[in-house]
C-alpha cells in the first residue's frame, strides 16, 4: 500500500526519479479506486453526469490526480534517464502511448543518472565522483 500512495506523498514533485513498482502500483490504485467508485456512482444513480461518460465522485478523483499521474509519469521517465518532455509524445496517437508504455516498461538506468540516484539502491555512489 505504501508504494501505492507515495505519489500522492511526492504530489508536485516533478524532479528525482521513480522506479517501475511505484509508477505501477499508483496506476493500479487510481484504476481501482475508479472502478469503485464509478460502480458506487452507478447504484446510487450518479453515473454520466459529467459529460454522460463519469459522475461527480470520479471526475473529482481524476481531477485530483491529474498532477500526481503526471509528476510521477515525469519521474519514471527520469529513472530510464529520459527527459519528461517525452511525457508529451502521448499526444500522438496510437504510436505515442506504445512508446511510453514501452519506456514505463523499461528497467530504469543503474546507479546515478543526470536526474538523480539510483531509486532502487540510493546509497549506491560512483567510487571516483
Amino acid at each position: 500500500m505504501d508504494w501505492m500512495l507515495m505519489p500522492l506523498r511526492r504530489y508536485a514533485e516533478f524532479s528525482g526519479r521513480s522506479q517501475r513498482k511505484e509508477y505501477w502500483m499508483f496506476y493500479l490504485f487510481c484504476v481501482i479506486v475508479a472502478v469503485v467508485l464509478n460502480v458506487v456512482e452507478s447504484i446510487v444513480g450518479l453515473s454520466g453526469m459529467v459529460g454522460g461518460v463519469y459522475g461527480p465522485l470520479t471526475s473529482l478523483f481524476l481531477l485530483g490526480i491529474l498532477v500526481p499521474s503526471i509528476a510521477v509519469g515525469i519521474r519514471r521517465l527520469h529513472d530510464t534517464d529520459r527527459s519528461g518532455w517525452w511525457l508529451l509524445i502521448a499526444l500522438v496517437p496510437i504510436v505515442g502511448g506504445i512508446v511510453l508504455l514501452v519506456f514505463f516498461v523499461t528497467d530504469g538506468t543503474h546507479g546515478p543518472n543526470r536526474f538523480g540516484p539510483d531509486p532502487k539502491n540510493p546509497g549506491q555512489a560512483e567510487a571516483f565522483a
